[in-house]
């Protein structure tokens, strides 16, 4: 049966749906045309009063707020989560809760708070500054628009040059939120040089990824301890060991003597091995006779990231470190199944 016939308005949606399509020049043009606008920004910026304002939030001794309406909002949002997690005291306040009690989080004349408007006569924020003010937390309005009422009534004004919106019709602000975010990142950044940020107090404020985790966790952080191990003595038969082999999933054995030094390690590759050489006179083989006694080991201080480039190095990649004291205590066991589940 044939599909039938589209009533007269959906056939006129769908060729509509057809002919309002975008091709690859026109995406170019805009593209393009969001570059110049960007680069309008860069080269009328003036950076004397960019670096006051950088010198003003590095040497706050109070939180650094920042404020703003609508998509500006968003902006100072983000930029204030940025430095928080540089290690700056820094939060956003929502100018409508801020005027039903959230101002009680400016708590002295040590804070700041920073505007962020394209506009600069945002009623919210001009609302709000006179109440900061009588906080006496020094106030700065970073916008687009050289001369705004915001900008009069605050202590400093940032000027972010706009040429205008990339919206056909210069009204949504998507070329100004551009702009604002690489502000407010740039500014993050020169912070972050002038502090000497190390990457360890980076990686600290950033425990739950990958970065935090390769530069925090170490060894004995994500190692599996003694009780959890695949034990077994160099005298034991091969086949009588089957069980520890398979049971613990670090598809190994590690061969230890009465003190508990380690000896070697026997994997599941061995045993295919061997029983590919040896047939039935594998059941008379002991552990020692076919172990590595020579196995790639690793601190359990030296960091979780060293222990999966251990693994990985030449001349053929393991699944697997036996975690060694000085000397030479089996007290663990890293694998890099456990690497990979602890986020590294």
């Amino acid at each position: 049966m044939g599909s039938l016939p589209l009533p007269p308005h959906e056939e006129e949606a769908e060729k509509k749906i057809d002919q309002d399509t975008i091709n690859q020049d026109d995406l170019l043009a805009l593209f393009k045309s969001q570059q110049k606008y960007l680069n309008h920004f860069f080269h009328h910026l003036d950076l004397a009063k960019n670096l006051a304002f950088t010198h003003t939030l590095l040497n706050a001794a109070g939180t650094i707020f920042f404020t703003g309406v609508g998509k500006s909002g968003f902006v100072a949002n983000k930029i204030s989560q940025t430095l928080v997690s540089l290690g700056v005291k820094s939060s956003f306040l929502s100018p409508l809760d801020a005027l039903h009690g959230d101002i009680g989080s400016l708590s002295s004349s040590s804070d700041i708070l920073v505007f962020l408007s394209k506009s600069g006569n945002t009623e919210e924020l001009l609302r709000l500054a006179p109440c900061a003010r009588a906080k006496g937390a020094y106030l700065v309005a970073v916008t687009s628009a050289e001369g705004s009422l915001l900008g009069g009534v605050c202590d400093m004004e940032v000027h972010l040059p706009l040429e205008r919106e990339l919206c056909p019709f210069d009204l949504a602000p998507v070329t100004s939120t551009a702009i604002q975010m690489v502000f407010g990142d740039t500014v993050a950044v020169a912070i972050m040089g002038a502090r000497k940020l190390t990457k360890e107090q980076y990686a600290a404020n950033h425990p739950a990824g990958r970065i935090g985790k390769s530069l925090i966790f170490k060894v004995k952080d994500v190692m599996k301890k003694q009780e959890e191990l695949p034990v077994c003595r160099e005298g034991d038969l091969i086949m009588d060991q089957l069980v520890e082999l398979t049971s613990k999933g670090c598809g190994c054995l590690l061969v230890i003597d009465d003190e508990y030094h380690l000896i070697g390690t026997f994997t599941d590759g061995d045993l295919r091995r061997t029983l590919k050489a040896s047939g039935e006179g594998i059941f008379k083989l002991t552990v020692g006779d076919m172990c590595n006694r020579s196995p790639r080991t690793i601190s359990p201080d030296a960091m979780a990231a060293e222990a999966m480039q251990k693994m990985e190095s030449p001349p053929s990649p393991v699944q697997f470190l036996p975690v060694i004291s000085q000397e030479n205590i089996l007290i663990g066991i890293v694998t890099l199944h456990g690497l990979v589940s602890a986020g590294l």
